[in-house]
């Protein structure tokens, strides 16, 4: 046994309530929302303590793998492993998979600390103390949810009752409630003994595995073959896809939480929320004396209560009240803060025209194994990206048969090859791809390279790619 904590990061979801900069291939986890960092960065730096925690496995869709591991290396946080789902099956599955896969390094007894990518905790109040108290209660044979303090009746967050005290001094748990109406919620904080249930859990191996195996058989088997079946590829544990697939559908919450009675809640004050809807970030937000939380490239005049926040172009707003003023490099979101949980049903609308459904699937930047790209600007036959590739890293040796490139060399020393001939491009230099031509990128230097490449042709989609020779093993 571990006599550290292991930390199982959940980082699957393909959530859209944070649109426009969120989309299901750029969902909140993995995008800046408050901080410069994302999400997903700031749970890795909640559990890198080494005196304290394991380094994390981090369970996610295969879809975004690499973004994964990028985003740990920039926090300079290292991962024990990517376990990559092949199918979303929502928490239970991903949960057994993980467990899985950790008792075979660390042994039934290993305490498991399971997170949410995608949650904003300020753990400076009351974090370290919560930790211990769970991993002691953990120990002695519970499953451990954390429950929160409410500081408003909200009713988007389920709620906790506590129960009897335990030896460890946290509690039972008496019941969960579901997302309550107003009123119900209100009377709940009138009576006392509730919290906020957040979603992070601490449990032995030993006692989720059978938990899984009493109250929810086929997710525990499904997620045991496949892990049994996983095949390990590059740095990612890739699980069985069929034997995945064969699990139900259902959270952790209604497989396990709902029906064990082993069920424990350690209760704080620090600050939690995740982060669901926009009026959920300016509630967490800092505000101005006129109540309005302004992030980004913005400026606001007669404005009250609202949100503005731009990434991307300066937002000018003046006077409104109580509204969201959301800008990505693409889109723009204007919309009632109290209206802001209906933002998914907006998504659904944008989704189904042709026009505008790229807008909630795709984000302008995208992570590859090598570094990634950013676009720019796209218009008839061309359109202008922005790749940025990492020291010691290099793309596929490719052709395409309906675009040319040029490259611009504006940051580091790129290793060109372009049909037989291999060159170095420094900055302020050029190159030119003929349409037909095998070529490569390299970046042989020790910082980021970055290049402004401009496509020109009949087709710019990046499936007219013909990979003849990749590191990274794609076809």
């Amino acid at each position: 046994m571990s006599q550290k904590i292991i930390p199982v990061i959940m980082a699957g979801g393909k959530g859209t309530r944070l649109w426009p900069l969120s989309r299901s291939n750029a969902p909140k986890q993995f995008i800046q929302v408050v901080d410069e960092k994302t999400l997903f960065q700031e749970t890795l730096e909640r559990v890198a303590d080494a005196s304290v925690y394991e380094a994390p496995v981090v369970i996610t869709n295969q879809d975004f793998r690499f973004t994964v591991a990028e985003q740990a290396r920039e926090v300079g946080v290292d991962l024990s492993a990517i376990i990559l789902e092949p199918v979303a099956r929502n928490t239970a599955a991903a949960i057994a998979a993980a467990a899985f896969h950790l008792k075979a390094k660390f042994g039934d007894d290993a305490i498991l600390h399971l997170l949410a990518s995608d949650h904003e905790i300020d753990p400076r109040k009351d974090w370290n103390e919560a930790i211990a108290l769970a991993r002691q209660t953990a120990a002695s044979g519970k499953i451990v949810t954390f429950g929160i303090k409410p500081t408003e009746p909200a009713t988007g967050y389920g709620y906790i009752e506590q129960g009897e005290p335990l030896s460890t001094g946290a509690h039972q748990v008496k019941r969960f409630v579901e997302k309550p109406q107003l009123a119900v919620a209100e009377e709940m904080l009138a009576a006392g003994g509730f919290f906020w249930n957040s979603g992070i859990f601490m449990c032995r191996t030993d006692l989720l595995l059978s938990e899984l195996e009493a109250f929810a058989p086929a997710v525990h088997d499904a997620a045991g073959v496949a892990v049994a079946k996983a095949a390990v590829d590059l740095d990612f544990v890739r699980l069985d896809e069929e034997s995945f697939q064969a699990s139900p559908d259902i959270s952790i919450d209604y497989a396990v939480m709902e029906k064990t009675s082993n069920a424990a809640v350690v209760t704080s004050a620090f600050a939690w929320s995740d982060l669901g809807s926009w009026d959920a970030v300016w509630k967490l937000g800092e505000k101005d004396d006129n109540g309005n939380v302004v992030i980004g490239h913005a400026t606001v005049m007669n404005t009250e209560n609202s949100l503005v926040l731009s990434r991307a172009s300066h937002l000018a707003v003046q006077g409104l009240k109580d509204v969201a003023v959301v800008a990505s490099e693409d889109a723009v979101y204007v919309g009632r803060l109290d209206e802001a949980q209906e933002v998914g049903k907006l998504v659904k609308y944008l989704a189904k025209s042709k026009e505008t459904s790229s807008l909630t699937e795709t984000h302008p930047t995208s992570y590859r194994p090598w570094g990634g790209y950013t676009s720019l600007l796209n218009g008839d036959r061309f359109q202008v990206k922005r790749l940025f590739v990492l020291p010691g890293k290099k793309l596929s040796l490719q052709k395409h048969f309906h675009r040319s490139e040029h490259w611009i060399c504006v940051k580091g020393t790129a290793e060109v090859t372009v049909g037989d001939k291999v060159m170095f491009v420094r900055e302020n230099e050029s190159v030119y791809i003929p349409q037909g031509d095998l070529h490569r990128l390299y970046n042989p230097g020790k910082i980021m390279l970055e290049m402004i490449e401009v496509q020109t042709g009949s087709y710019l989609g990046e499936d007219d790619i013909v990979r003849v020779s990749d590191e990274f093993g794609r076809g």
